[in-house]
């Protein structure tokens, strides 16, 4: 019966919206990786501006391999980014790096979304790690036919169900922390003219683009723990 699960179909919406989203942030990225913008500014100039101008010249900024692996860290405070933005000029990099430089403003003025979601992520991280491993042992015995072990089987999966719910909190409160860094790079690039009027439509077209694969993220997680809760309301 596990073969074929009929609750797989839940899950298709969420594929389906989370190709949508990733092929909409590789588009816009590709495509204003290709424009320069108007001020000249590489991503690490721009987000050096943008953390200066804000008091923040004690956040490193350190160039990393990969593409799109940006990201601020609050634990050493450095913003860390990659080869595709870190010395490029274009409105692509620009906006990227803006981001992440919002993360870290976020961090400096205690922005309480960005603090619930590091104070949740070492119990998601173990959560996680747990989760499917009991989830999948759980179904394996419930379908053993014993009582003793379909009792034992509900109880891994309620643990498991438990610790998948946390992955799920943890990417609804991701999504306040994302778009609230978005709106501090637009704000500040503007105010700081770290771009031109021109290139903020631009911008813009990025940042959103890369808020819909968080969303498409929470849509994930919750169709996953949805599927799982009607597998154990099945075997109830």
């Amino acid at each position: 019966m596990y073969y074929y699960d009929p609750t797989y179909i839940l899950l298709v919406p969420a594929i389906i919206f989370t190709l949508i989203a990733q092929a909409r942030v590789n588009s816009a990225f590709k495509r204003y990786s290709q424009v320069r913008n108007r001020r000249n500014l590489t991503g690490a100039e721009a987000a050096r501006r943008m953390l200066d101008y804000n008091g923040l010249q004690d956040v490193r900024i350190n160039a990393i391999s990969g593409n799109l692996t940006d990201h601020y860290n609050p634990k050493d405070r450095t913003l860390n980014l990659s080869q595709s933005v870190y010395g490029v000029n274009s409105v692509a990099a620009v906006s990227v790096a803006c981001h992440e430089a919002g993360h870290a403003l976020q961090h400096a003025q205690g922005y309480t979304p960005l603090r619930l979601r590091n104070s949740i992520v070492p119990v998601v991280n173990f959560a996680s790690r747990l989760a499917w491993p009991m989830i999948f042992i759980g179904i394996l015995l419930l379908g053993a036919g014993s009582y003793e072990m379909g009792y034992f089987g509900m109880l891994l999966l309620d643990i498991g169900i438990i610790g998948f719910a946390g992955v799920v909190v943890f990417h609804a409160v991701t999504l306040p922390v994302e778009f609230d860094a978005s709106r501090r790079a637009i704000d500040k690039m503007e105010e700081f003219g770290l771009v031109a009027v021109e290139d903020i439509p631009g911008s813009k077209k990025v940042l959103r683009a890369a808020a819909l694969t968080y969303v498409a993220a929470l849509a994930t997680a919750v169709a996953n723990l949805l599927r799982i809760l009607a597998i154990r309301g099945r075997n109830d």
